[in-house]
């Protein structure tokens, strides 16, 4: 039977349109329930990876600039050893005092120059030696994550293929669902489901209680319900309010 327009619709029809909805809208969140927190666990992992890649790649380029440097002061000292024997030869030919003395100042400076440069490069190979830990600490956690990822994600597409048809099916479902039901409803139902954690924007009463806080339902509000003449809410939870379903 073809559904009545929406502004020749009853509050039974309504109702019926709003717990319709419900149903299928909550069997999508059940298909991604069962999904479970794969996606943000894919997210989390793709995150993590692309920061240990990021660290792995400074460390690296850390490590190139400190082998670099050490290959400066080594021809840093090569020059300042060349410099003392160009000095210590032009010392067999001075004239006097005065010039022994300014040369005997550039080698003790170029003595100096190079004690520092030993100094610095024993330092740069104790951070080297310190980096190669750390990055190959780094490449084995990568490394780990990386397998974790691939895992995840094909653990993820396997479940995604056995839902992604039914899910897309009841989503076009739901669609239909909403264009038979008058918008100011469906802003209330959305919002309803929003601020919701199971997302239940219409419970039926169950135990004489709303489905959706458990609160009491008064007697006289549940002969309400069950007459469906009007929309009912929650005084409690605000959620729209059917009468028990049938088993």
């Amino acid at each position: 039977m073809a559904k009545k327009k929406i502004a020749d619709q009853t509050i039974e029809d309504k109702l019926n349109g709003l717990l319709e909805l419900q149903q299928i809208d909550s069997s999508i969140d059940k298909i991604r329930i069962n999904r479970g927190e794969l996606p943000l666990e894919v997210q989390d992992l793709e995150d993590e990876v692309e920061g240990l890649d990021t660290r792995l790649t400074k460390l690296v380029d850390e490590l190139k600039e400190l082998e670099t440097s050490i290959s400066d002061r080594k021809n840093m000292i090569k020059d300042a050893k060349a410099s003392i024997k160009k000095y210590l030869e032009q010392q067999k030919n001075v004239r006097n005092n005065r010039e022994f003395d300014s040369i005997s100042k550039e080698i003790e400076f170029q003595g100096l120059e190079i004690e520092l440069a030993e100094k610095k490069i024993n330092e740069s190979k104790a951070k080297i030696s310190h980096k190669e830990e750390i990055i190959e600490t780094s490449r084995t956690k990568l490394e780990e994550r990386s397998a974790d990822l691939d895992l995840k994600k094909k653990e993820l597409a396997d479940i995604s293929a056995e839902t992604e048809k039914e899910e897309e099916k009841l989503t076009k479902k739901s669609d239909r669902a909403r264009k038979s039901i008058e918008q100011r409803l469906i802003v209330a139902y959305d919002r309803l489901r929003n601020n919701s954690k199971n997302g239940l924007a219409v419970v039926s009463v169950e135990r004489d209680s709303c489905g959706g806080c458990f609160n009491k339902i008064p007697p006289q509000r549940q002969l309400d319900i069950q007459a469906r003449k009007k929309l009912i809410v929650c005084e409690h939870c605000g959620r729209i309010l059917v009468e028990p379903l049938e088993a």
